[in-house]
């Protein structure tokens, strides 16, 4: 069963991570468009991820994807372009300092309604764990909205053979933490795989409080 801890507040000390934000899927459900650089709610919706990890305190942030300009992240590309998820996770992991960061968050780059907030709860989950992950209303994890041990997950990335990131970190069993949005809220996991996704997404009042 999914915990259900309430959001971490501003001054929870859970500092000390990294970040990994997958940008550089094809969006076929979409169309092939730019997915990342879609807006909702006035920004686009790699600008709401990055955004989530920083106000959160993030250290180093990776983004594995196109390079866009006036970002303050670091821009790499998986090798080679278009591989999969998988081999952008390993890519963005060597981009990290060895001897860096203890945790890192890994999402990715659609989820419009992230905030700080979720991202210092999965934080605080993973204390304690290989990892934590969001799941949503009926209780699925959502492997891209995670944070992990980083010395666990650089391990089990070192030896995995296989190609999905359920493979890769199923295995882990990181804590699984459900964040109920509150009254008018969206859900934090709502991500835009398509086009009603996409609607769903713009349609929702964009709550006064970011964070």
């Amino acid at each position: 069963m999914a915990a259900r801890p309430g959001p971490a507040g501003p001054g929870t000390a859970v500092a000390d991570f990294g970040a990994v934000i997958l940008a550089g899927g094809r969006a076929t459900r979409l169309g092939g468009v730019d997915k990342p650089g879609l807006e909702v709610g006035g920004r686009t919706l790699l600008a709401a991820v990055v955004a989530a990890v920083q106000d959160a305190g993030a250290g180093r942030t990776v983004v594995v994807g196109p390079e866009r300009p006036r970002m303050p992240v670091r821009f790499v590309r998986e090798e080679p372009a278009g591989a999969g998820p998988f081999a952008a996770l390993r890519r963005g992991l060597a981009e990290l300092p060895p001897d860096g960061a203890s945790r890192v968050a890994v999402l990715a780059a659609d989820l419009p309604f992230l905030r700080a907030g979720h991202v210092r709860t999965l934080l605080e989950a993973a204390r304690s764990r290989s990892g934590a992950v969001l799941v949503d209303a009926d209780g699925c994890p959502q492997w891209l909205t995670g944070c992990w041990q980083t010395r666990s997950l650089r391990a089990a990335a070192a030896a995995y053979t296989g190609v999905s990131l359920r493979g890769l970190m199923r295995p882990l069993d990181p804590a699984l933490v459900l964040i109920e949005p509150g009254p008018a809220e969206p859900p934090p996991w709502l991500d835009c795989d398509t086009g009603s996704d996409l609607r769903r997404a713009r349609d929702w009042p964009v709550p006064r409080s970011a964070r």
